[in-house]
């Protein structure tokens, strides 16, 4: 499945025992070139709180194999697959998904803007960090479920994000590491958006990267809410008051089902 050109493989074991997912198997069945490549693995599982009434547990691991606690994309195709609306648990918390037609609606929970929520390695201002690489100085860092940093620019497009992205990414300063998002502003309500996604690289769309910069610029004051962010892989619209919790929207797709054994990439 894809969101916005963002790919996942899904594995559907919420009814069917599966063995343990370990960080070989998800970097092995991601490899694009010996495996069934994806950007992310997302594995469903029954649900360890049904009397919460969580629907079933969702899983992400990226294509190097390190597990992670959301993706916004992702979420929006698990959405279309599960077909109705449903609160399901992920590694950030609860979300509330809606499958709408073509793709989903997304409650991605309340963003968190502490230091020690990012988590960043010392105590500093989220909204205006004392800190730059290079020509990417005074982000701002939000936690939407994951930690994202992010950078304000003139042109989005002319950072040379897959050079600096890793730099950033592995940064002493976050200790969990960090996704990089640079945006530019293209109107009142509308951002463009590149990212370097943590332990992904350069993706065509990052939902997560969406929340986080729409949330960042509706706090600097920058847009207006609801955002439309424009990535590579195309348009997502992002909703968010202060205080309350992030709506996303955009597509989500399946590109096809099959089969493979478990044995040849254990």
């Amino acid at each position: 499945m894809h969101g916005l050109g963002n790919d996942f493989v899904v594995i559907d074991a919420r009814a069917l025992a599966f063995p343990p997912m370990t960080p070989a198997v998800a970097r092995a069945l991601a490899d694009r070139r010996t495996g069934i490549g994806c950007d992310q693995l997302v594995l469903l599982e029954p649900s360890a709180a049904p009397e919460a009434g969580h629907a079933f547990r969702m899983r992400i691991f990226n294509s190097d194999g390190s597990e992670v606690e959301a993706c916004g994309n992702a979420a929006r195709a698990v959405a279309l697959l599960h077909g109705e609306a449903a609160v399901i648990e992920t590694g950030g918390g609860p979300i509330t998904l809606e499958p709408l037609d073509g793709g989903a609606r997304v409650d991605m929970g309340t963003p968190r803007f502490d230091w020690d929520a990012i988590p960043l390695d010392v105590p500093m201002d989220t909204a205006a960090m004392p800190v730059g690489w290079d020509s990417l100085e005074s982000p701002m860092a939000v936690n939407v479920g994951n930690p994202h940093v992010i950078f304000f620019v003139d042109d989005a497009d002319a950072v040379p994000l897959e050079s600096i992205g890793p730099v950033i990414e592995h940064d002493p300063l976050f200790p969990q590491r960090i996704n990089v998002n640079v945006a530019s502003l293209a109107g009142p309500d509308h951002l463009r958006l590149r990212v370097w996604e943590r332990g992904a690289g350069l993706t065509r769309a990052c939902g997560t990267g969406a929340c986080a910069s729409a949330v960042a610029a509706i706090r600097r004051g920058l847009v207006a809410s609801p955002v439309r962010v424009s990535l590579p892989g195309g348009d997502l619209v992002i909703a968010w008051e202060p205080g309350g919790t992030i709506q996303m929207s955009g597509p989500a797709k399946a590109s096809f089902r099959g089969s493979f054994d478990w044995d040849d990439f254990a």
